[in-house]
């Protein structure tokens, strides 16, 4: 995925029409875990769904046709995925309670705030990624596969494949073992 910059300038910010997804996500959130065929059904207009994707309420996702999810997902309760730019979350990822990922940010310069409204860089989440707790994934940010993202993390730069990363900012703290990829997703494809 491009890191690419995108800039939206108070009149473009004004222009999106996120009504209906918002509905869609309101009706999500009230539907009991017992409704999975429903549950699905709404996701599926809110964002690009692959298969045995498994996501918990309350969600809160802004632009979810700019998100992209793998196959065997799981997302757990209260997550934010703030989608400005584009995110694409890989196969087998699991993603902790209260986690945020936000492709969004302001301009640190007073003159570029005045220009523009909101800047925005897209987020990719490798393979049997694990993000724990209340993690933060900021923007422009690459997690390479088999990566495990410590609770309470600040992730505010990429992070190398087979990596464990912790603290605020975020930081690799030891390299874990590749997996075997021939007997990885034998069990579970």
């Amino acid at each position: 995925m491009q890191k690419t910059l995108h800039k939206f300038a108070f009149e473009d910010v004004g222009k999106l029409d996120l009504s209906a997804e918002y509905q869609l996500i309101q009706q999500f959130n009230q539907l009991d875990e017992d409704e999975p065929a429903a549950r699905s059904a709404l996701l599926k207009q809110i964002l690009a769904l692959a298969d045995e994707v498994t996501i918990q309420g309350p969600l809160k996702i802004f632009n979810g046709q700019n998100i992209r999810l793998g196959r065997k997902i799981y997302i757990n309760i209260d997550v934010e995925i703030s989608a400005t730019a584009p995110v694409s979350i890989g196969h087998h990822t699991l993603i902790g309670p209260h986690v945020q990922i936000i492709t969004g940010t302001h301009p640190v310069d007073p003159t570029e705030r005045q220009q523009w409204a909101l800047w925005a860089k897209p987020i990719s989440i490798g393979q049997n990624v694990w993000i724990g707790a209340s993690a933060i994934i900021c923007p422009g940010v690459t997690i390479g596969d088999h990566v495990v993202i410590g609770a309470g993390a600040v992730v505010t730069h990429d992070i190398p494949a087979c990596s464990l990363a912790v603290g605020n900012p975020a930081k690799v703290i030891r390299e874990l073992t590749p997996p075997d990829e021939a007997t990885l997703y034998a069990r579970n494809p």
